[in-house]
């Protein structure tokens, strides 16, 4: 563990043999693991210790993407070592791999840690990176690929992309957390600050469907489909006193962004 640079992010999903692979656009690879494997991680999500491991190299670039997926709730840890990735990635349940290490041929890694098992891979190939460098990795064992100059957010992005595709799990049983605010889908317990906030049924639904979905704005008309389960058109003064009483009980505006004409969006209080 490299503590000097940020540690690493680890996400736990049996390491089951078998599944289905299936190839997408932009030459993403993704490995459904059997339904025990899906099953373990949902589990795993519901208790909140998903975790990710970030091997990376370079101090600024392994702090920043550390940074970033605890910011967004992941438990991290990082390593800058092939050899340090081989040992720690049987304790990991997604992988963050860059593949210009030090010691090791990142693509040796990668096809080591794919004969292991089914864990999610996601490697980080040098800027310019040609699309056949890109193809070397997928064939070694990686889910998806991306270019070390794509900022944070995009790695982010992926991530919650890979896992949503690999576990999909019922979006009413996510526990999401956004800085100091904790939406639990199970207990559907809401903390703010680590001080609970009651809210009603309908509140708490509209509430963990805009936290599910952070970098989409949600519509009116989805908003009425999704949590009051209608068509219903004139769902103004309905939304509206929805929003309102949500960042009342929120304590700050910010938490809930009216995005005008379209709808609304989570924000970050």
């Amino acid at each position: 563990m490299a503590q000097a640079i940020g540690g690493a992010m680890t996400l736990h999903a049996t390491e089951a043999a078998g599944g289905i692979t299936a190839r997408t656009r932009d030459f993403t690879v993704v490995r459904v693991p059997p339904p025990a494997a899906r099953a373990h991680f949902t589990r795993l999500s519901e208790i909140g210790t998903i975790r990710v491991l970030v091997v990376e190299d370079d101090p600024t670039a392994a702090e920043a993407r550390v940074s970033e997926l605890r910011r967004h709730g992941y438990v991290a840890h990082c390593v800058d070592t092939g050899a340090a990735a081989l040992k720690s990635h049987r304790n990991a349940d997604l992988v963050l791999l860059d593949l210009s290490l030090p010691d090791i041929d990142g693509l040796e890694v990668c096809r080591r840690m794919r004969a292991a098992g089914n864990k999610p891979i996601i490697s980080v190939t040098a800027r310019d990176a040609e699309e056949v460098d890109r193809v070397l990795a997928l064939q070694a064992g990686a889910d998806d690929c991306v270019v070390a100059s794509c900022g944070v957010r995009e790695m982010t992005a992926r991530i919650e992309a890979l896992l949503r595709r690999a576990y999909p799990q019922p979006e009413s049983a996510r526990t999401i957390t956004r800085g100091p605010l904790h939406i639990d889908g199970r207990t559907r317990e809401v903390r703010v600050h680590d001080e609970p906030v009651n809210l009603t049924a309908k509140e708490f639904e509209l509430l963990h469907l805009l936290a599910a979905n952070p970098e989409s704005v949600i519509s009116r008309r989805e908003l009425m489909a999704r949590v009051w389960d209608t068509q219903w058109t004139d769902s103004s003064r309905t939304i509206d006193t929805h929003v309102s009483s949500l960042r009342a009980k929120l304590g700050a505006p910010g938490w809930i962004i009216t995005v005008r004409g379209v709808g609304y969006r989570i924000g970050h209080g």
